[in-house]
């Protein structure tokens, strides 16, 4: 495999510390999917080990027989300490926190108190596809709001999408994902506000799904939604998943902002049956010991959108690619290449690599893919040479 040279991290970098026939072993949808032959950079799984205090916090349930039901708050306790250090935001009320079993499996919860069957709920495409297929398995309608110049949102056409929304007098609330799966945008706070006072004008709920919260670049800030003017009747979703690599050990937080807090206590009692407690614990560990890994994860993927930018400058010139301030995600935009609505396609017959194709985000997903960055350098330069080579 092709290697080129970089300097050496500041300290351990957790991207490095795999090879690939290590990562090969493993049995997780990233690596079972695609034959082995194929480079997988698509589902949103890291090819890190597992920070310490995490592998020491599951180690120590499995040998005590620490396998029952969840209980208590220390989840949303380490949350709301972490909230207060990374995001210097101490309105996180553990009071007002429930554990639900995931991201997506809260946001359905959240949905349900705020809407009806056949509502509206309004998404930004290009976004994250399982937004679509959720909300329309539970019976919802979706509306889309895209994004404007420059991958943000854009307040007009979220406007006029609120107006559509509740022209028929339903409920109609907002799936907003913060930071954005798959651009990387992060919203400002006073987009945030804006989006916050046209929310209580239609009288929109917000939700908002922050699982990517904790991978911000330095140079950008992360603001809670709940944490912006005029948010009191939000909703949103949490979890270390992402940014600890814990998507098989499942738990989630749900939190509501004041004006929400009667909503939240009418979710069923039986939701918080299915998170598992390994996972509420592994998470727990993660969001109060983990952040020296965190902060060498993200000195990594710096590393890596850093070296991206250059491969496809030399590579793949014609790829239009805007680094993101967050996620673990690119998103490439190789309409100029010629091969269709459906690049990844291409890339994955031709240069046995496998991208998420863009058409399932939504409207401005087509000709687009999304490169999953949380790899060793060694693979992500590996993976543009492939996809260089599947054009000629």
């Amino acid at each position: 495999m092709t290697s080129i040279p970089q300097p050496p991290p500041a300290g351990p970098n957790p991207l490095r510390a795999l090879t690939l026939d290590q990562l090969r072993r493993r049995t997780s949808m990233k690596w079972r999917t695609y034959p082995p032959d194929v480079l997988p950079l698509w589902v949103a799984e890291m090819d890190v080990p597992l920070a310490d205090p995490v592998v020491r916090a599951v180690t120590e349930a499995v040998r005590f027989g620490d396998t029952g039901y969840p209980a208590g708050t220390a989840y949303a306790e380490a949350l709301a300490a972490f909230a207060g250090e990374r995001w210097s935001w101490d309105g996180l009320a553990v009071e007002r926190t429930a554990i639900v079993p995931d991201v997506m499996l809260g946001v359905v919860e959240m949905l349900r108190l705020v809407t009806g069957p056949g509502d509206p709920v309004i998404v930004n495409p290009p976004v994250y596809p399982p937004f679509y297929q959720f909300v329309e398995h539970m019976d919802r309608r979706v509306v889309e709001a895209p994004l404007g110049k420059g991958l943000r949102i854009d307040l007009d056409v979220l406007e006029e999408a609120y107006r559509r929304a509740v022209a028929d007098g339903g409920r109609a609330a907002h799936l907003l994902c913060s930071p954005h799966n798959p651009t990387g945008t992060v919203h400002t706070a006073e987009e945030l506000a804006a989006v916050a006072a046209l929310a209580e004008r239609y009288g929109v709920r917000i939700v908002a799904d922050e699982i990517h919260a904790p991978l911000v670049t330095a140079g950008a800030r992360f603001v809670p939604y709940l944490s912006v003017p005029g948010a009191e009747r939000g909703l949103a979703l949490m979890s270390a998943s992402k940014g600890w690599n814990l998507a098989g050990l499942k738990a989630a937080l749900a939190l509501a902002g004041p004006g929400a807090a009667a909503d939240l206590a009418r979710m069923p009692e039986e939701v918080g049956h299915g998170p598992s407690h390994v996972g509420v614990l592994a998470h727990t560990a993660a969001l109060r010991d983990g952040t020296d890994w965190l902060d060498a994860v993200l000195a990594g993927l710096d590393e890596n959108r850093r070296l991206l930018t250059g491969l496809l400058a030399e590579h793949l010139p014609g790829v239009v690619h805007r680094a993101g301030e967050a996620t673990f995600l690119a998103w490439l935009d190789c309409r100029a290449l010629g091969l269709g609505d459906d690049p990844a396609e291409v890339f994955l017959d031709r240069g046995r690599v496998a991208l998420s194709s863009g058409i399932p985000f939504g409207t401005g997903g087509a000709g687009h893919v999304r490169l999953n960055l949380a790899a060793s350098p060694e693979v992500l330069t590996e993976a543009v040479r492939r996809m260089a080579a599947a054009l000629d």
